[in-house]
């Protein structure tokens, strides 16, 4: 299995000669309108995908399922709406199921508990998308927990550390853990989602074993650099798996 990070959460899972798209963010740089009440304008996505035109339509006709963890934009664009094979397989939560149908895709699959497809047993986990009220009015979001054979893959999908992400991880022991960074945060209120200091705490986890920190550099709210990231990792003497755009994380 390997995971090609594509930006901010869009990632392209290979398993088993199946390939999975999670949380499609496709339109060009600049094409959405800045996260309000953020310390800055700045329009996004604040960087380009890392693939040509070419690259991303071959990308389109090879996918054979998607996972959408929750319908904020930076995780379900308009153009991934616009532009994604309308019949395939896509997974979601169940809260989201309406809207994504009403999008024209015919095969949407609300995952309550969890569901297999293609030998592939996929169970959705919760999480908190922020503290107080700003984490009640960002909810609902899931993770999503990827499991076929002795290969277990976690995606966090937009959460804190919190008992949820804790849970998840002593009840399914994966070998994989997706963390949303990033440290995203409104001018209110703590951040949405992971800091520097939630990333170290799901590195050291026991059930936790190898992290992998993407959700940053693309979105104007989220604050937490990868440079940043990995010093504050590499601080504390721990590792971790801080991908740049387009590069390719084989998982062994």
């Amino acid at each position: 299995m390997r995971i090609q990070y594509l930006r901010n959460a869009t990632l392209l899972i290979e398993w088993n000669n199946k390939n999975i798209l999670v949380d499609p963010m496709l339109g060009v740089k600049d094409s959405l309108d800045p996260v309000p009440n953020a310390a800055n304008t700045i329009r996004n996505p604040m960087t380009e995908l890392p693939l040509d035109d070419a690259a991303l339509k071959e990308l389109l006709s090879s996918l054979d399922a998607i996972i959408v963890t929750h319908r904020h934009r930076d995780h379900w664009d308009v153009t991934a709406q616009a532009i994604l094979p309308k019949s395939i397989p896509l997974f979601c939560q169940p809260e989201d199921e309406s809207a994504i149908r009403e999008q024209a895709f015919t095969q949407v699959i609300p995952v309550i508990t969890n569901v297999t497809w293609e030998n592939i047993l996929i169970s959705r986990t919760g999480g908190q998308h922020g503290t107080g009220e700003i984490g009640k009015m960002m909810a609902p979001v899931s993770g999503f927990v990827l499991q076929e054979g002795n290969t277990t893959l976690y995606i966090a999908g937009d959460t804190i550390w919190c008992e949820e992400v804790a849970a998840a991880l002593d009840t399914y022991q994966p070998d994989y853990v997706v963390v949303n960074a990033g440290a995203a945060q409104f001018l209110q209120g703590d951040p949405i989602t992971m800091t520097a200091a939630d990333v170290i705490k799901t590195i050291r986890h026991p059930a936790a074993a190898k992290v992998i920190a993407v959700h940053m550099g693309a979105i104007n709210h989220c604050y937490l650099t990868r440079q940043q990231l990995r010093e504050a990792v590499a601080a504390e003497n721990l590792t971790a798996i801080i991908p740049e755009q387009g590069e390719w994380i084989t998982l062994s």
